[in-house]
């Protein structure tokens, strides 16, 4: 009897689902470095994401819903080892992350040596779902492209003379490529590239405006910046004497800050919590707001899409994460999520979604330059190339 009753435990264990242990989701991200605060937004993000597609149960499909974290420090070497390490030791079933765009170009390959999905959130650089993707990249992070095409809503006039302010890496090059690529119109008259970590903004400030102060017509420095350094203190140095304006895209909150004195600048943004009218973004608003004390920033929205799409792809395919069987669920996978719907484009596993043209105001309730919504930009709006060679 003995021996009947383990035969059938064995029958019964080797028929049960292969998928039913829990579900390992490796956060590999910029914990500590130069971008540890955008890095926290996306795992709070994260987190919300996974408990508010779960009904708060973390569970889907039967599968307990584990996340493991593993910091990168903003190292390329390193996130490839975790990453590896993630694959291999933790048996994790997919990835998220990085914050960096030069760590995730180094952790594109690990994923696919190892044929498990990497969810990039919030790395922008156009590459990564371009030249250098490949079929187990997706990415809910916007990438340059949209930026720079909705920012050319703003600013894409004839007689417009741009030039443009970015750091000198992956995020910044690529963001600058891809403005001028979207413009058709105004005209890029100089691009200033400098150091990650700058903090003196002097001479490539002085640069900028001897390339823009004879120009006729509209004159703009526009910025591309992350993370640490405040390149608007060039604002200091009176740019206006020359009749050139400043402007830039939508940012954190805390990088909006000093944006207070600009009143009146436009730009494009891919979100700002006061912005989106739909459930998804009322629930993290208010929850963020109770939680946190402060409503939910650039990168939380982020990180919450992410954790929501995960979710969404789990419960197309019955709780099973076998990579191939994810990637036929994902391609052409539409959900829901604080900025409304996003879709992955089956091309390049680029989130489609809408961006934002803003007007910026100064609230005093609030220590943050107010980012009033102009426009919403659909995706159907929104020429965005596909860039990798599929």
């Amino acid at each position: 009897m003995k021996r009947l009753i383990a035969a059938a435990l064995t029958s019964i264990a080797l028929c049960a689902p292969a998928w039913a242990a829990d579900l390992v989701i490796a956060h590999v991200y910029d914990k500590t470095g130069p971008l540890e605060a955008y890095a926290k937004q996306t795992h709070n993000g994260l987190m919300m994401g996974l408990e508010y597609a779960t009904g708060g149960s973390m569970e889907v499909a039967g599968r307990k819903i584990r996340v493991i974290e593993k910091d990168n420090q903003g190292k390329p070497d390193i996130a490839r080892a975790q990453l590896a390490s993630a694959y291999a030791d933790d048996d994790a079933d997919l990835a998220v992350g990085p914050t960096s765009s030069g760590v995730a170009l180094a952790m594109l390959p690990i994923a696919e040596e190892y044929e498990k999905i990497l969810l990039v959130e919030p790395a922008v650089a156009d590459s990564i779902t371009g030249e250098k993707w490949n079929r187990y990249i997706f990415r809910t992070g916007r990438n340059s492209s949209q930026d720079a095409i909705a920012n050319a809503v703003a600013f894409d006039q004839e007689g417009t003379h741009i030039g443009m302010l970015a750091q000198d890496y992956a995020f910044g090059r690529d963001g600058v490529r891809a403005f001028k690529g979207a413009l058709k119109n105004a005209k890029i008259v100089h691009e200033e590239y400098l150091p990650a970590n700058a903090t003196d903004f002097t001479g490539g400030a002085q640069r900028l405006f001897d390339a823009l102060k004879d120009k006729p017509g509209r004159k703009i420095i526009f910025i591309i910046w992350a993370g640490a350094g405040n390149p608007f203190k060039i604002a200091d140095l009176d740019p206006r004497r020359y009749g050139i304006e400043i402007a830039t895209g939508g940012n954190t909150l805390a990088a909006m800050t000093p944006l207070k004195s600009l009143a009146g600048m436009e730009g494009a943004t891919y979100y700002y919590y006061g912005i989106p009218r739909n459930p998804v973004n009322e629930w993290l608003v208010a929850e963020h707001q109770k939680r946190h004390g402060q409503p939910p920033d650039f990168f939380t929205a982020g990180g919450m899409a992410s954790g929501i799409a995960i979710v969404e792809a789990l419960k197309k395919t019955g709780g099973d994460s076998d990579t191939d069987t994810l990637i036929k669920a994902m391609e052409g996978m539409s959900f829901e999520t604080p900025k409304g719907r996003m879709t992955f484009r089956e091309q390049d596993h680029q989130a489609m979604q809408s961006m934002y043209h803003f007007r910026i105001k100064d609230d005093p309730s609030v220590p943050w330059a107010v980012q009033e919504l102009l426009r919403e930009i659909p995706p159907g709006e929104m020429n965005v190339p596909v860039m990798n060679k599929r």
